[in-house]
């Protein structure tokens, strides 16, 4: 092959490996329709009940909302994280905005009886509040659990594994995915993955240090963000998920 030829080649061969690139980071990002084709039939939808080996699940929360149970607006989640103290229970609960952190640490540091124990219920939502709460959380010594029908999906499996013991229901619904780590949704296709790969290993690193197998990563790796992987209550024990040993 001449050297002109070889070279357009190779450009061909780039410039085809970042159009792959942009549309694994753009499908994965907001919940985006775009991505590459799929060859596998569709997951079933989230309110389908899960067994071992079909676990993952269609991550259409407003289409098909679990029968949650939150401490206000039943049926219902806020828009945004929410800490609430009624019937002796601080409940940490809603959706992970950007800046969710700093602000409910804040009312935790602020709060009147002081926060030991924290039920947690979450659709998920920003990556790094998760894993700044949870930092707050064990350095607090604050404990965390999920309640009987109540769910904890995405980022708030992290936030949960703050806790400094952990419990959850085994009729709880826990379930984690691929994420999105960066707030420009127009970043060039090289420059984002390599922002998601170092978000990954940050979560990886959090994960180990509070006790929880990394490996649990794996199935959210292979969970694309449109879809959740519905951990099963002996997953959540072996990966160390729940401190709380099986009755």
């Amino acid at each position: 092959m001449k050297p002109r030829s070889a070279a357009r080649a190779m450009m061909g061969i780039f410039v085809f490996q970042l159009g792959i690139g942009a549309l694994l980071v753009m499908g994965d990002i907001k919940g985006s329709s775009l991505s590459l084709p799929r060859f596998t039939p569709d997951a079933p939808r989230l309110n389908q009940p899960v067994r071992p080996g079909d676990q993952r699940r269609i991550y259409r929360p407003d289409r098909d909302a679990p029968q949650v149970r939150p401490a206000r607006a039943p049926g219902t989640l806020p828009d945004r994280l929410t800490l609430t103290f009624e019937d002796s229970q601080y409940r940490l609960e809603g959706a992970i905005s950007p800046d969710d952190a700093p602000r409910i640490i804040t009312q935790i540091v602020q709060a009147d009886p002081p926060v030991q124990d924290l039920i947690v219920q979450s659709p998920g939502g920003s990556v790094h509040d998760a894993l700044e709460l949870g930092r707050h959380l064990r350095t607090s010594g604050i404990n965390t659990r999920i309640l009987s029908g109540e769910i904890c999906y995405s980022a708030c499996p992290y936030l949960f594994a703050g806790g400094a013991a952990r419990l959850v229901d085994p009729t709880a619904s826990v379930g984690v995915h691929q994420h999105d780590f960066d707030k420009n949704t127009y970043l060039p296709a090289f420059v984002a993955i390599e922002d998601i790969q170092r978000g990954q290993g940050e979560v990886m690193s959090y994960l180990n240090d509070m006790g929880v197998d990394p490996l649990i990563m794996r199935h959210a790796l292979a969970t694309p963000a449109s879809e959740i992987y519905i951990l099963l209550p002996e997953q959540i024990q072996t990966y160390r998920l729940s401190t709380e040993d099986k009755q």
